[in-house]
Formats: C-alpha cells, structure tokens, sequence
C-alpha cells in the first residue's frame, strides 16, 4: 500500500509539474494597457514572448509588418493609378468587324481591373485588421512598433496624403 501511495504521490506531482510547465507558455489577454511583457503573445500562440531577444526580435518584426503594409498601400495606389489609365480598349480592337467586339473587349479588362482592385483593397483590410490585432495586446511597445513601423513604412512608400479616412484602414 505504501508502494501505492508513493506512486499516486509521483503521479500528482509529475501532473503538477506537466501543469506548471504548460502554464509557464501561457498566453495572457490584457485588456488594459500594459509595459509587461509576462505571458504574452502576439496574435498567434506559437508567437510567444519568452526573453529579451525574443521581444526585441517581435517588436522588430512588427516594425516590419507595420511598414509593409505602408508599402501594399503604396502598390496598390500604384497599381489602381495604371488599371484606370489604361485605355478599354486599343484602335486595333475597334476597327473590329465584328460589331460590339471593342465594348465587349472593354467591358471584360474594366471588370478584370475592378477584381484586380477587389482583390488588393481585400489584402488591405487583412492586413490593417491583422496589425489592429497586434495593436489590441493594449502592450505599450507593441503599439510603439506599430506606430514606428507606420512611420518608416510611410517614409520609404508614402506617396500620397497623410490623412486617413477610416481608423483600421
């Protein structure tokens, strides 16, 4: 019986201690804002903040992911500036002898530019709501390196205006 007991005791404490292990990676949800960096993780749970470096390594990371969506804006902007500048439709396609052809022939590139625009406006949004994500940690340098990562992104790609019309995109 004693046998018994010491085994059911190691089992306790080998539980406890698989517990306290899985504890020690647990990620916290702060819903105040917070300098702590204790238990926290970045949108995803295997972007867990264990160390120093692993937290200078993120906030270098989302600098860059901040900065990278200034440089999707930029493209896009881009990108719309020569779908819209692009004629429907070329001389060659509207000395067609098949009547209706040119209006047909504009008509598929002007709903192909418009779900090419579709398409990256789309990734904009994914992309302002996932750094949204980061920003909501409420961790004060996680939102510094989004707001950095927003400054160097506009440095390099900020074409156009500083203002912005909607608050996530």
């Amino acid at each position: 019986m004693a046998h018994h007991d010491h085994h059911m005791h190691h089992m306790a404490s080998s539980a406890g201690g698989d517990m306290m292990h899985e504890e020690a990676y647990r990620c916290s949800m702060n819903m105040l804002f917070t300098w702590s960096t204790e238990n926290l993780c970045l949108v995803f749970r295997w972007w867990h903040i264990s160390s120093t470096f692993s937290l200078i390594m993120s906030l270098l990371g989302v600098v860059a992911l901040s900065a990278g969506y200034e440089f999707l804006r930029e493209l896009t902007r881009r990108l719309e500036a020569r779908l819209d500048s692009t004629p429907h439709a070329t001389s060659e396609e509207t000395s067609s002898l098949l009547p209706g052809s040119a209006n047909a022939v504009a008509t598929r590139r002007s709903q192909k530019a418009h779900i090419i625009k579709a398409t990256f406006y789309g990734l904009q949004v994914f992309y302002s709501f996932f750094i949204m994500l980061l920003f909501m940690t409420y961790n004060g340098w996680v939102m510094i390196a989004v707001a950095v990562g927003a400054f160097v992104g506009y440095c390099l790609w900020g074409g156009a205006s500083a203002a912005k019309s909607v608050a996530c995109h």
